[in-house]
């Protein structure tokens, strides 16, 4: 499969929680960071996905804010 998106982090999802329709997968880096991901519930079982899967995290954004007070 191709994509346009050039950012994509290579790991491992380490935990799926969900909750209804909604689900948070966290994935860890090779070098041990770690991103979680907010997606459907039906995402999670039509791509078949699991803890220990090896997974890409795509990213696709057109801005990325953090603030601090």
């Amino acid at each position: 499969m191709g994509l346009s998106a050039r950012n994509r982090l290579e790991g491992t999802v380490q935990s799926i929680e969900t909750d209804g329709i909604m689900a948070e997968v966290t994935i860890e880096t090779p070098a041990s960071q770690t991103v979680t991901a907010v997606i459907t519930t039906s995402s999670v079982d039509r791509l078949g996905i699991a803890e220990g899967d090896e997974v890409n995290a795509v990213i696709k954004a057109t801005e990325v804010m953090v603030a601090n007070e």
